[in-house]
């Protein structure tokens, strides 16, 4: 009996396992589902992982908010080119345009962000409808300026994603209220400095309608800054890109 056992096992290339080959085509497919459960299991302690997404955005206001520069820097949607001087210390950004002269002013506080157009009139501070309108005919919008979704209460992590060979953390943000043009926005920063990448605006009806991406970067200063944006409007319904505008800074 032993014999015919080891003789049966060496013509088998292994061990016997005493199975029935139709239960054996049972075990198979029962591992496969073993190691994808273990793989679903790492994938979820990786997610873990993931700080909360108010800390991540914290990290995002605090690192736009340390820039100290003084540069050119020109807005561009086809034939149509907007020059401006752009002008940053630590929480207040400043965009001066010409023709007509008018600055827009930004100043990030620690719980929200206040936006102000200054002309020969005086100071006007935009909010409400304002925000809906265009700067300088281009597709970015006052709203797009004022970073007021890095504000939202309503932030998740959705995810990690690569972005350039850079490693993001994706989240998905929620307005408080209907002020906004977006019901929704993703944001992708970067892991390791929490620099913004990327931006997807949704309207009310789920639809994208705006995409922003940060094209390349350049170091000013020993500090790594942007040198070219480019944003795209869609279309709701089709989801083609109706305008792209590039805001391009330069040394």
């Amino acid at each position: 009996m032993k014999k015919s056992l080891i003789h049966r096992a060496r013509q088998s290339g292994g061990h016997d396992t005493g199975l029935h080959p139709a239960r054996q085509s049972i075990i198979r497919p029962c591992a496969l589902v073993l190691v994808l459960l273990i793989v679903l299991m790492l994938e979820s302690r990786r997610a873990d992982a993931a700080p909360p997404a108010q800390e991540i955005l914290a990290s995002t206001r605090f690192r736009v908010a340390q820039s100290e520069v003084n540069v050119q820097g020109q807005l561009r949607e086809n034939d149509l080119i907007v020059p401006f001087r752009l002008t940053q210390t630590g929480p207040v950004i400043r965009y001066s345009f010409t023709n007509p002269d008018e600055a827009l002013q930004l100043r990030l506080g620690e719980n929200d962000s206040k936006l102000e157009a200054i002309t020969s009139a005086g100071v006007d501070k935009i909010s409400g409808p304002e925000f809906d309108q265009k700067v300088r005919g281009t597709a970015i919008t006052y709203e797009d300026l004022a970073f007021k979704f890095i504000y939202w209460p309503n932030a998740t992590v959705v995810g990690e994603d690569y972005i350039n060979t850079r490693r993001v953390w994706k989240l998905e943000l929620k307005p408080p209220g209907r002020q906004s043009q977006y019901s929704r926005v993703f944001v992708w920063c970067e892991q390791q400095s929490g620099a913004l990448m990327r931006m997807e605006g949704f309207d009310w009806n789920s639809r994208l309608v705006k995409r922003f991406e940060v094209v390349s970067a350049q170091k000013l200063e020993g500090r790594w800054f942007l040198k070219q944006m480019r944003i795209e409007q869609l279309q709701p319904d089709s989801g083609k890109v109706q305008a792209r505008t590039y805001l391009e800074i330069k040394k």
